[in-house]
Order: C-alpha cells, then sequence, then structure tokens
C-alpha cells in the first residue's frame, strides 16, 4: 500500500528537495559561504556524509567565484561531468568547459608514456591553456589529481580551484590528500571513497549558481 504522497508541484521539487536538506541537518553548522555547495552536492547524491567529508581551503569559494567572473574554464576529466555543467551560465562570463578524454592525441600520449587517458589529458590543458585562468573538476580518475599534484609543484600550472571528487577505491584516497597537502592551490575535496562526476559536475554548478551580478 502507497503512503500519502507529498503534493508538491513540478516546479517546486527543487525548492521542497532543498527545504527537506536543511530540515534534515537540523543543528548542524556548515562553514559559512560553503553552504550552497554541500547542500547540492546532498540534492544529488542524498548523501549527508557530503556535511562532512568536504573539504574547503581558506577561501575557496571566493577565490573560484572571482575567477568565474574573470572568465574562467573549467577542465574536467570526463565527458558526463562536462555534460553535466550549466556551460550557458558559464559563458556569460567567457568561460568554457572542456574534457579531452576523447581526443586522439590524448589517447596516443598516454599509451607513449604509459600513463592514464586522465592523467595525459591535464598535460593537454596545460599545454593549450596553462596561462589561463583554470579550474579543474576531476570526478573519476585519482591519476588526473597526481598529474594536477606534479603540475602545480612543477610551476606549469596555477589552477584557480582544483575540484578533486574522484570515487572509488584504488588510489582515490591518497590521490585526494595530496591535493590536501597543496599550501597556495585553493581546493575543494571529497575526503574519502566518495565523490564522482556527478558531483564534480554539482560543485561547478553551485558556483554558477551563487553568482548573481
Amino acid at each position: 500500500m502507497l503512503t500519502e504522497l507529498e503534493q508538491v508541484r513540478p516546479a517546486d521539487i527543487e525548492k521542497r528537495s532543498f527545504e527537506i536538506i536543511t530540515e534534515e541537518l537540523g543543528d548542524r553548522v556548515l562553514l559559512p559561504g560553503t553552504e550552497p555547495i554541500v547542500k547540492r552536492c546532498i540534492h544529488t547524491s542524498a548523501d549527508f556524509d557530503y556535511a562532512d567529508n568536504l573539504v574547503f581551503s581558506d577561501h575557496a569559494v571566493d577565490r573560484a567565484l572571482d575567477a568565474v567572473r574573470r572568465g574562467a574554464s573549467i577542465v574536467t576529466d570526463t565527458q558526463m561531468a562536462r555534460a553535466g555543467i550549466n556551460k550557458k551560465r558559464l559563458a556569460r562570463y567567457g568561460g568554457e568547459v572542456h574534457c579531452f578524454m576523447s581526443d586522439e592525441d590524448v589517447a596516443e600520449t598516454a599509451r607513449l608514456n604509459g600513463t592514464t587517458r586522465a592523467a595525459a589529458c591535464m598535460d593537454k590543458a596545460a599545454e593549450l591553456y596553462g596561462n589561463e585562468r583554470l579550474i579543474f573538476a576531476v570526478g573519476n580518475a585519482p591519476t588526473a589529481l597526481v598529474r594536477l599534484y606534479e603540475l602545480v609543484n612543477e610551476g606549469v600550472l596555477r589552477p584557480e580551484l582544483i575540484i578533486g571528487v574522484p570515487v572509488g577505491f584504488v588510489n582515490v584516497v591518497q590521490s585526494k590528500e595530496l591535493i590536501l597537502g597543496l599550501k597556495d592551490t585553493p581546493y575543494i575535496v571529497a575526503r574519502g571513497r566518495k565523490g564522482g562526476s556527478n558531483i564534480a559536475a554539482c560543485i561547478c554548478n553551485a558556483l554558477l549558481y551563487m553568482l548573481n551580478d
């Protein structure tokens, strides 16, 4: 027997979802300025663990918002994340979303260097756009985070933000901890095993939706 369904108009479903999330968070205090991001991750996943496992470097949100306003583009490690990011809203500020995973030259570079395509994608981003404002949204491949860590330490890249939320078991936790160790690079990291391309995209969208100008 069906329980009584809550009557919500289609246009109000998202609004009601966020009301429920706020209610269930109760008295839990989130870091000021991060609430829209944490709540959107919970909304995307129905997983309240994101209230605890999302780690923000100092002023990461403010610096990311300023970067978007100044035309920063986003580089992702999956086509799924790229598809999920609100490209029209990003384009208002002059930014684009890039994913190089399907590029033939990336596959060839990975083969020649004995790396993953995701790592080769980070090299291609550095080669093409290394002098531009870039936000990296990694939701799948720990090797992408490891390569980003190396490129930052080598002085090749200075990302405006690294979103480190790959999901899985092999080197996932370790790669995230590398990013958490960066001193001068803003980051938003989902500590532990959880994450995914959908979470990477929703963090990007949360930032975009926070911009009202």
